[in-house]
């Protein structure tokens, strides 16, 4: 258990400075410091995203009997991710951190100091931030412990809920460098949509319905058959999904409607250090 949490300790947090190092050394295009710091964490997130969501395939299309089917990549992902979930929080951070030091450099040339930019992060990213803290704290002791190896299937269609994040974070790095009006941020969004519809709305619904059919009654009964903790922690997983989906498809319709008022720009496009754009396209969609 401790080796494979440590090299998840070691995996997610080293991909994410080789990733910087490497963007901020590639020839022909040495990108700044927060560019590098944005995109690396972005690309760590969608690897991981791809990770869990094999992972939850595999385990998923492997069990027969969705409650006592057991298979080993369940608890050793879980084992292996939990340090992300801690890296990421870091991640978040830095990328906010960075952009606030270049709106402290745009207004009155004295960037924000540490305190004031926590503060200021832990308000702004609150839910992310808590969501985080309850997969390390809460989540985590109850895939590996409470379940007792019971409803691996479960877990795995858990895994697939990160199928959206790639699309997700791309849509982030589209925003940061002004690139909304372009066919792939609207082929992004579009998949984007529906993934996170799919994977983060529609995957609790179809828990119950799986365990209904699996238990032989209508998926009404399943809440009242199923212990009071499942309701409790499917209701309290579910709820920020709903609202992170709320948010993704008011973007889109500003982003949709806006596309067609406007035509879109001819001039070249914005330089390395996008967060100029970023702050002008955060007035348009906000969404994580």
């Amino acid at each position: 258990m401790l080796t494979i949490l440590a090299a998840g300790s070691v995996f997610f947090p080293g991909l994410f400075l080789l990733s910087k190092r490497c963007l901020r050394r590639l020839p022909g295009r040495r990108w700044a410091e927060g560019d590098a710091v944005v995109v690396s964490a972005r690309l760590v997130s969608s690897i991981q995203a791809i990770m869990a969501s094999s992972a939850g395939y595999i385990i998923a299309s492997s069990c027969e009997d969705i409650i006592e089917d057991q298979h080993w990549l369940t608890s050793t992902y879980i084992l292996f991710a939990v340090p992300y979930f801690v890296y990421d929080i870091y991640a978040m951070f830095m990328c906010y951190w960075y952009k606030m030091q270049v709106k402290g450099h745009e207004g009155d040339n004295r960037p924000k100091p540490m305190c004031v930019a926590i503060s200021s992060y832990l308000r702004r990213e609150f839910l992310m931030v808590l969501h985080h803290v309850v997969m390390v704290t809460v989540c985590f002791p109850v895939s590996v412990f409470w379940r007792q190896g019971k409803g691996d299937y479960f877990q795995g269609v858990l895994f697939l809920a990160e199928l959206s994040t790639p699309c997700v974070c791309l849509g982030k790095i589209l925003i940061q460098y002004k690139q909304q009006h372009t066919l792939l941020h609207k082929v992004n969004g579009a998949l984007m949509l529906v993934t996170f519809f799919v994977c983060r709305v529609l995957l609790f619904p179809y828990l119950y319905y799986a365990y209904g059919r699996y238990a032989g009654i209508p998926v009404y009964r399943v809440p009242l058959a199923v212990p009071w903790q499942v309701n409790v922690g499917a209701a309290l997983l579910m709820a920020p999904q709903v609202y992170w989906f709320s948010l993704i498809c008011r973007g889109a319709f500003r982003l949709f409607r806006g596309a067609s008022r406007q035509r879109p720009p001819s001039g070249p496009l914005p330089p390395a250090n996008g967060y100029t754009a970023l702050r002008e396209a955060e007035r348009e969609t906000d969404t994580h």
